[in-house]
């Protein structure tokens, strides 16, 4: 039997349809680290993307 490592347990878990929706304080530290290491700020990048998912998680509840 092949041997279980960490990347196959994180693959598992992200197959589920539960998770962990993205905050406003998420996007924040998020926009951070990218801007910190000179990573893409561009409207397409993945800072832009988690703003985004912030902004709608963090609207009225449904």
């Amino acid at each position: 039997m092949p041997s279980s490592n960490s990347n196959d347990k994180a693959a598992a878990n992200n197959g589920g349809s539960k998770s962990t929706p993205t905050t406003s304080s998420d996007a924040s530290r998020v926009q951070s680290s990218q801007a910190t290491g000179g990573k893409d700020m561009s409207a397409g990048g993945f800072a832009a993307r988690a703003q985004s998912a912030g902004d709608k998680n963090s609207g009225p509840k449904k």
